[in-house]
């Protein structure tokens, strides 16, 4: 097993990505704790894990709430006795995102703080941790249109993910000799409740399409891979990357400078 005695926490890890990353880290041997604002898929989630011999927790976590934040990882830290993977992935699409003329102030308020600001909180208080456990991996979640921007405007969402990946860069850079790697996990479009929610016509869906050379929509299970891959030992000599797993977007219309 890739992650035996590894304790891994992950944010909105009761659906989409955080969901198939919690099941998959905890089959590879990992004790996982889930921290989320939503109780019953939480519970559902660390049910289906506990009923397959495997170990988890949840712990009720507002992710834009430092107190929260603080919180979780004490949660992990007493439960299990350290901590060694920190998944930041908890995030947001808000359906009021739109171009900058048409977001209003509270949307744009909405989506940083949870995307965000709540990646930076997640490592004000999870890099003590790690670092105290004898190091380990932080994964947080981007974005492709962190790198090339949406078809579909959504400037709070994209803004948000933009900081993720200089957030990322910075603490790689910063805790590299501490023996905590930093990676961003940047994803395409997937089929998640999360984006199909956003793009909610036919012709939203088709326009994100259109741009992906595979010419499908990712899957929730496809990045929990990625991230097993950066949680692992696997990528010890990773770190500060923007690991894109889009199905060839980027490639297609970002020019190398």
């Amino acid at each position: 097993m890739r992650l035996e005695g590894k304790v891994a926490l992950i944010t909105g890890g009761s659906s989409g990505i955080g969901k198939a990353t919690a099941i998959l880290f905890a089959r590879e041997g990992a004790r996982v704790v889930i921290a989320d604002i939503n109780d019953k898929d939480a519970e559902t989630t660390v049910l289906q894990i506990t009923e397959e011999g495997n170990q988890a927790i949840f712990v009720k976590a507002d992710v834009s709430s430092a107190e929260d934040c603080r919180n979780m990882i004490e949660t992990a830290i007493s439960t299990y006795g350290g901590l060694h993977i920190l998944f930041n992935n908890a995030g947001i699409m808000d359906s009021r995102d739109d171009n900058a003329v048409a977001t209003d102030e509270s949307t744009w308020d909405l989506t940083m703080n949870i995307n965000a600001k709540g990646v930076f909180l997640g490592c004000k208080y999870g890099i003590p941790a790690i670092k105290s456990s004898g190091g380990g991996s932080i994964i947080n979640t981007a974005s492709f249109v962190s790198i090339l921007g949406a078809a579909t405007p959504q400037v709070a969402y994209t803004a948000s993910k933009g900081a993720v990946l200089s957030l990322t860069r910075e603490l790689a850079v910063i805790h590299a000799r501490e023996g905590i790697r930093v990676n961003a996990l940047c994803p395409g479009p997937l089929r998640t409740e999360l984006l199909m929610k956003f793009l909610d016509t036919e012709e939203k869906k088709q326009r994100r399409l259109v741009h992906i050379p595979m010419g499908r929509f990712g899957e929730a299970e496809e990045m929990a891979k990625a991230a097993l891959f950066l949680a692992s030992d696997d990528s010890s000599y990773v770190t500060g990357t923007s690991f894109m797993v889009d199905g060839g977007i980027t490639a297609a219309y970002v020019t190398p400078e």
